[in-house]
């Protein structure tokens, strides 16, 4: 029995009725591949059910310690039961994508059964009018809680039921699978008075370990080597969440995000992606009279997680603000002003250090957190105060191989993602095998006419592609943005410690010269290793979609 991070615990503490908590994907297979040009949904649940030791997360439901004084455990459910966790339908006839986007809004509003193993498959069939797929193809709606996994844990689930060919065996379990017992009341309180012993000592080191960060982080601000990213506009995105979901997504070549990308020296397709979204973003608002001068600000989530956490389950996530530029109208200087802030961004959270915010999480009180939540949402604060951020765009990075589930080839895929209250719109984005997706998980109240937002981004993307074709635009960010990606943390302190005490040094002798700054390290670049599916699970989500490149 394995307690949960603060972070994992977060998740479900934070979760109200409109607003369930859980990430998962739309996966769209190509039966032709099967042997025979079939595949039936015995065979897929045989399927899981061979792979289930390969995920951790597939056998272990949530035990809460009483009074929720303490953080809950993992346990591996005595009553598991494959079949209430993979599901069947059919869209009925015609079966294209509009209908397909109802389903899976209306499948992933549904809030997760807390009492079980936290995720749900639902594998839906009759999707031969939608275009651009082949017929017999079938889609998979994934519904895994976030309490459970993040981009980088997520890709171990992934791992688990996909092959590199389509008639693939997997590895069997090295040892029988055991239930464990439900603990007793008296066992959960018991843990619960270690812990709380230990939780003084663990604040006075973190709070010892953020001094310096903080100390960088005003330094940089106040000499104007840092910036803050600007002032959270209002939309109609930060108010309320109804507990109704729209779902849509657009496809694109991955060559063409970089040919875009291109255009603007040591930009990456992450900032590409970051123009198209902010150009669709304002086409939308702007369509509904309500766009702001100011530009939009998007949360982008960044793993934590060190080398010896890689295959580690849960949550090691800390984010990034980025203005989207939505307030910019020309694409190429839209690109350019978005590099320019995912630069300044990084360079913040190498200053601060990115794992500075997860370490402060663990000293959330359980029992605070779920108050304030629910508080938040009766209370109508999200109408009330100011937004944090604007939207979430959170970028997985897959393989550029094919996969396989149960011998069908894996088309594509499209990303789902929660929201709630005062951020009522997320952008996945998924790149497999020379393309991109970008999706949207909305509410219903907020974008009524999901097709037309999802037109949106269609368009943004044109006009972007169109507008940087020949072009090669230099700017003062190009430098400095390979610093910021290469350089770790502990690298860009001991630069700025260096440069803090010769400035020290030339103020106390009164010398005129400028101090000679120490140079970051930069990280060797790293070889992509061969194509592997359990690599998926290895993959840091820092890199992003430039992992993509």
């Amino acid at each position: 029995m394995e307690q949960l991070s603060p972070m994992d615990a977060s998740f479900l503490y934070f979760e109200t009725a409109n607003a369930p908590m859980h990430i998962g994907a739309v996966a769209i297979y190509d039966q032709a591949t099967v042997d025979g040009g079939v595949l039936a949904f015995k065979e897929i649940l045989k399927n899981y059910e061979s792979r289930l030791h390969l995920a951790r997360s597939f056998r272990q439901r949530i035990v809460r310690v009483p009074l929720s004084l303490d953080h809950p455990y993992w346990l591996e459910d005595p009553d598991f039961d494959l079949e209430y966790h993979v599901r069947h339908i059919a869209l009925p006839k015609p079966g294209d994508w509009r209908q397909l986007c109802i389903q899976v809004a209306r499948l992933h509003a549904r809030p997760l059964d807390t009492g079980r193993p936290l995720w749900e498959f639902t594998v839906i069939e009759g999707l031969d009018n939608v275009e651009g797929l082949p017929k017999g193809s079938f889609a998979i709606v994934s519904k895994v809680h976030h309490a459970a996994i993040d981009g980088v844990s997520g890709a171990e689930m992934t791992a688990a039921v996909h092959d590199l060919t389509p008639d693939a065996t997997p590895t069997p379990p090295d040892k029988a699978w055991l239930p464990e017992r439900e603990p007793t009341a008296i066992e959960l309180l018991s843990r619960t008075s270690v812990n709380n012993v230990r939780q003084p000592f663990k604040l006075a080191r973190v709070v010892v370990e953020s001094v310096p960060a903080l100390a960088r982080l005003g330094i940089g601000l106040s000499a104007g080597k840092l910036k803050r990213v600007g002032a959270v506009p209002r939309t109609r995105f930060n108010g309320k969440v109804s507990p109704h979901r729209v779902f849509d997504g657009r496809s694109f070549k991955l060559n063409d995000i970089r040919a875009i990308k291109n255009a603007v020296e040591g930009a990456t397709v992450n900032d590409a992606v970051i123009a198209i979204i902010g150009g669709a973003l304002r086409k939308y608002l702007e369509s509904k009279h309500e766009l702001p001068k100011d530009s939009l600000i998007a949360m982008a989530p960044i793993s934590v997680r060190s080398k010896d956490q890689q295959k580690s389950a849960g949550n090691q996530v800390s984010a990034m603000s980025v203005a989207v530029r939505s307030d910019i109208a020309d694409p190429l200087d839209r690109l350019v002003a978005v590099f320019e802030s995912t630069t300044n961004s990084k360079e913040m959270t190498n200053a601060i250090g990115a794992s500075t915010l997860t370490d402060y999480s663990q000293f959330i009180p359980s029992t605070v957190a779920g108050l304030a939540a629910r508080l938040y949402t009766n209370l109508g604060l999200a109408n009330r105060i100011t937004p944090i951020f604007n939207t979430v765009i959170t970028n997985i990075p897959g393989p550029q191989v094919p996969l396989y589930m149960t011998g069908a080839r894996l088309v594509t895929q499209f990303g789902l993602g929660p929201i709630l209250d005062g951020m009522g719109i997320i952008h996945p984005v998924f790149s497999y095998c020379g393309e991109i997706t970008i999706s949207f998980t909305s509410c219903r109240e907020m974008i009524p006419d999901p097709a037309f937002y999802a037109e949106c981004i269609q368009e943004s993307f044109e006009e972007m592609l169109a507008a940087t074709k020949d072009k090669h635009v230099k700017t003062g960010a190009g430098a400095r943005a390979g610093i910021a990606r290469a350089a770790v943390p502990a690298e860009v302190a001991a630069a700025e410690a260096a440069e803090i005490k010769a400035k020290l040094a030339q103020k106390a002798a009164k010398k005129p010269a400028a101090p000679k700054r120490a140079a970051p390290k930069k990280a060797a670049a790293k070889k992509a290793k061969p194509a592997d599916v359990a690599s998926l699970a290895e993959t840091p989500v820092t890199s992003r979609i430039e992992a993509a490149e």
